[in-house]
């Protein structure tokens, strides 16, 4: 199988426990210490685990190097995992004050840090509308310019309090909201930094030819941007005759399992099957 957003091995590790000696883990991730936290969860297990610090848009590209042929198994779990969030070097998180970087693979040249300060005023708005399906997008992107204008944007919590105060709401959100007023932009600014939407593309694109016969894709999706490439894909796949979707509508956690794990709440799974 391959697990191409392997994190901290959870998945890989429950799937692994399931193959014999015969079977093949090969898990994809961008962030070096994932890689090293998945190795120190996988090393118990009967099966061959290969680890590479890759971008799971090229999957097609490391089976290949590796001698891998077609699969059993694709796995994407699209969110990224509780260490990234608290990692202060990634400054993907509002809660705390941190750089503002938001690159998941530290090998990428633009920051979200760039995007605020140099792009201008309309195509702030776009990108965060557009990728954040924030409505406020142009109000908030008034205010980042008139902010920027006395001083750079360099950190989340700089940001944060400009979106709050343009939406005026306090910086700590008030106990009534689920969401965080500044989430839907900071879900915009990762990604357009990590290009999450193209390189989900091309993974689905690639996926039809390297699944065995009845070989099945699962992928985890967290936002309607992420989840209406997946259906979309898995319906025009099972229109060539390629795919039976499996999940006729999406996978969705149990109560119970949101509150023992909040951020799973807007999780969605959509399976399909290699005809």
């Amino acid at each position: 199988m391959v697990d191409a957003t392997v994190g901290h091995g959870g998945h890989s590790y429950l799937f692994g426990k399931q193959l014999g000696p015969d079977g093949l883990i090969l898990g994809l991730d961008v962030d070096k210490n994932c890689i090293i936290r998945a190795q120190e969860k996988l090393n118990s297990l009967s099966c061959k685990v290969i680890l590479v610090r890759e971008n799971f848009s090229n999957v097609a590209e490391v089976m290949a190097g590796k001698g891998i042929g077609k699969v059993d198994f694709i796995l994407a779990d699209l969110g990224f995992c509780s260490g990234q969030l608290t990692d202060s070097s990634k400054g993907l998180s509002f809660q705390e004050n941190m750089p503002l970087d938001m690159r998941l693979d530290n090998r990428l040249k633009i920051t979200a840090s760039d995007i605020i300060n140099n792009e201008e005023e309309e195509s702030l708005a776009n990108l965060i509308f557009d990728y954040g399906e924030e409505r406020a997008s142009r109000r908030i992107a008034r205010f980042i310019v008139e902010y920027r204008r006395s001083q750079p944007i360099t950190t989340t919590g700089q940001l944060a309090a400009i979106i709050c105060k343009s939406l005026n709401q306090p910086v700590r959100g008030r106990r009534h909201q689920k969401v965080h007023p500044a989430t839907k932009t900071f879900q915009a600014l990762r990604i357009v930094v990590n290009d999450e939407l193209g390189r989900l593309e091309k993974l689905l694109a690639d996926s039809p030819r390297l699944l065995k016969e009845n070989g099945y894709i699962g992928i985890i999706s967290f936002h309607s941007l992420e989840d209406r490439i997946v259906k979309l894909n898995f319906k025009e796949n099972a229109a060539k005759g390629f795919y039976e979707i499996i999940t006729k509508k999406p996978i969705v956690p149990l109560r119970e399992e949101v509150i023992s794990n909040p951020r799973a709440r807007s999780s969605k799974l959509r399976i399909a099957r290699r005809i």
